[in-house]
């Protein structure tokens, strides 16, 4: 018997990605404090809590209400644990509220959780029609459906483009736009519909369907995703203590590169002009780990790890007083 996604069933099916790779990046002290920036269903969070002991803590935090009733339904009994429905751009303003200030590890699950996928009224995917949703948060901001029925022909094709690595942006953007002149894109099917016949046979490659990277860059957009990484990553990393970590697993260039670019400035030291005396330069405050990648025995048991990369940034001296990190 198939079980609703989010019931206690599909729960526990769901497999986390690289958690051993997770689990030593963290370095998971028994006692220690961490935070899982993005709970999805649990799986990163259940691991964790299995090497906390009575004095360790948890503050799991999502954006998706669906996401947040899960977490109560599997671990609201728990003393360790606290949930918060919250972005993690949000972070700092999430701990406060909860009065932590530092903590010993972050955890960020980047882009959209199997569950969403699966939901077809979510709107998510195209191997599944539902209406043309897309937000991490159903009851905020603006929709697929909204955007791609209003938005300029240039605003479209520049999002596809730039989000999607979309090299047919411009022509996906005009028939967009010729289709919604008769009829309003609604679902997600007629997306997809829409943009296989755009890009014809040529479009599907090494077995993807031809949508994959317009529906990769609506979603991107109408949920801010990177510019919510940027905030979040500079978020995570000024709440960790020292000897604090920040493991970041994304599945996509677009997310890799804002994380290695973030972790690369924050564990260099600044570039000096060799023709002038040297300044006493304080050590860098981070710690950047060797990326991680799945092993070829998990890409076969979780498909979905097939393009995870994980980094991982460690703090590793205090901010000097009246620097910001």
């Amino acid at each position: 018997m198939n079980s609703a996604p989010g019931t206690a069933t599909a729960i526990q099916q769901h497999q986390p990605v690289m958690p051993v790779q997770v689990l030593n990046g963290l370095c998971v002290k028994r006692e220690g404090k961490y935070v899982d920036a993005t709970y999805g269903r649990g799986g990163h969070s259940s691991l964790l809590l299995e090497h906390l002991n009575d004095e360790g803590r948890l503050l799991v935090i999502d954006r998706d209400p669906q996401a947040v009733s899960a977490a109560r339904q599997r671990h609201g009994a728990d003393p360790r644990v606290l949930i918060a429905e919250a972005c993690f751009a949000d972070l700092s303003e999430t701990l406060d509220s909860h009065a932590w200030s530092k903590v010993d590890g972050v955890l960020m699950d980047l882009g959209v959780s199997s569950p969403q996928l699966d939901q077809a009224e979510r709107g998510f995917s195209f191997m599944h029609d539902g209406p043309l949703d897309m937000r991490m948060s159903p009851d905020k901001g603006q929709s697929a459906a909204d955007w791609v029925n209003s938005a300029e022909l240039s605003d479209i094709a520049t999002v596809l483009r730039e989000y999607g690595e979309e090299r047919q942006a411009r022509r996906i953007a005009q028939a967009i736009i010729r289709h919604r002149e008769s009829k309003p894109l609604q679902t997600t099917h007629e997306l997809a519909e829409l943009v296989a016949k755009v890009l014809g046979p040529s479009g599907r490659k090494l077995g993807k369907h031809p949508a994959t990277r317009t529906f990769q860059a609506v979603r991107i957009h109408i949920n801010d995703e990177l510019g919510q990484l940027r905030i979040g990553l500079r978020a995570a990393m000024r709440v960790l203590r020292v000897g604090g970590r920040l493991a970041v697993i994304s599945f996509h260039s677009l997310e890799d590169r804002i994380v290695k670019q973030t972790f690369k400035a924050a564990s260099s030291k600044p570039a000096v002009n060799r023709r002038l005396p040297v300044p006493d330069m304080p050590e860098p405050e981070f710690f950047n780990h060797k990326r991680q990648l799945p092993g070829a025995d998990e890409i076969v048991s979780n498909s979905r790890s097939r393009s995870a990369v994980l980094r991982v940034i460690e703090r590793v001296r205090e901010p000097l007083a009246g620097v910001l990190s």
